[in-house]
């Protein structure tokens, strides 16, 4: 099989709005070290239809807004879920992210349950969590 699709389990495919799938593919490399697997350009213009991405081992599909194809209905609201990062070290992860624009909306700190943690939304209107286990 090709490396440039999941082979397996759940995967995010994100709808980026007002074109901007180029600009988050940027993004998500800046803030999380994506690495881009693959672009499909719609045939007659700057829109993506398809990219993938692996990010932090496994894969975040998406592509750009086409309307068109629901009819002109508007896309659906980008904040209904949470995309968790297990990481080997939340802090340096978070600042990452933090200095490539995305915004705290619940500050990185220890949590009872022993990881650290924190929520970040990025410049789409997507929130990621970002955690590892407490350093003793």
């Amino acid at each position: 099989m090709p490396e440039d699709r999941p082979k397996s389990g759940v995967t995010p495919h994100l709808t980026i709005r007002d074109g901007r799938c180029i600009e988050a593919i940027q993004f998500y490399s800046d803030a999380f070290g994506a690495r881009e697997v693959s672009r499909q350009a719609e045939e007659d213009g700057p829109r993506l239809m398809h990219a993938a991405l692996i990010i932090n081992g496994d894969f975040v599909l998406m592509h750009d807004d086409f309307p068109e194809y629901r009819g002109g209905d508007p896309a659906p609201a980008p904040a209904s879920a949470v995309f968790h990062l297990a990481v080997d070290d939340a802090d340096a992860w978070w600042a990452q992210a933090v200095s490539a624009g995305a915004e705290v909306t619940m500050p990185l700190a220890d949590q009872f349950w022993g990881d650290r943690y924190g929520h970040l939304k990025d410049p789409f209107g997507y929130t990621w969590s970002i955690g590892a286990p407490i350093k003793a």
